[in-house]
């Protein structure tokens, strides 16, 4: 705990076996109360691992649902265990778990809702082997997104991020999609609900053991980024109504 609130890790986990040990093992146990994975039905050893680490909660789904639909299974599990604080944490180790206590303590003392573990804000994305293409495109993505979304931050595609329990009993993530495009549709929903949103430098590391999209998917993916932005203007500017932005109990 920090200052009272009870930290949950979770880990959205799919094919992690090669490194789920080093993820787990940098976690600041010392504050973290329970540890989450939710394994979208691995075909590798990623269960037996987890249960070899004795983390705290494992559950597995039965088929390959999506990388949202893991996410949400893991926020439900963490609010039924009354947590505070949710870190999510790829446990590909593509972010260094050593920030889980900064980014905890921005939101333990009230400064932020919400923070992400921001890889543009760190120097060496490119130098931690983010693809060149992948760097241009979250560029690109993220500046429309600043001037349809209004906001002023360094990228919205980061899988590591923090947030106080008011946000997920308050914003609909159940109604997203079950898929990449989940991460932007959240962000999307805090942010018409004007949460604080807050970043952090985060260095990144990309091997070939780390997880990632394939090109045609990226390019989905970033299409999906586009139609959620102006979804977002069109319903500020009262042009239209989207279910996206009702609240949770709609």
């Amino acid at each position: 705990m920090i200052n009272g609130k009870k930290i949950t890790v979770v880990l959205p986990a799919y094919n992690a076996e090669k490194t789920l040990s080093k993820t787990y093992n940098e976690i600041p146990h010392d504050i973290v109360d329970f540890v989450i994975l939710t394994d979208d039905y691995s075909r590798d050893n990623t269960v037996e691992i987890a249960r070899q680490l004795s983390i705290s909660y494992i559950i597995k789904h039965e088929s390959n649902r999506g990388y949202g639909a893991n996410q949400k299974t893991c926020y439900d599990k963490a609010l039924s265990l009354g947590a505070d604080i949710i870190i999510m944490l790829h446990p590909d180790y593509q972010y260094t778990p050593r920030l889980i206590l900064p980014m905890s303590n921005l939101i333990a003392n009230g400064t932020f809702d919400v923070v992400l573990g921001s890889r543009i804000l760190s120097p060496g994305a490119l130098k931690g082997g983010m693809p060149f293409y992948k760097y241009i495109s979250n560029r690109i993505l993220t500046f429309y997104q600043n001037v349809l979304l209004n906001q002023k931050l360094s990228e919205y595609h980061t899988g590591y991020r923090a947030y106080s329990r008011i946000v997920l009993e308050n914003v609909a993530y159940n109604k997203n999609s079950d898929g990449y495009i989940f991460d932007n549709e959240f962000l999307a929903q805090i942010i018409y609900k004007k949460y604080k949103i807050g970043e952090i430098s985060c260095p990144t590391e990309y091997s070939k053991d780390s997880s990632t999209i394939r090109f045609f998917s990226s390019v989905i993916y970033g299409l999906g980024v586009l139609s959620v932005s102006i979804k977002f203007f069109l319903q500020k500017a009262r042009l239209f109504h989207f279910k996206l932005f009702d609240n949770k109990s709609k």
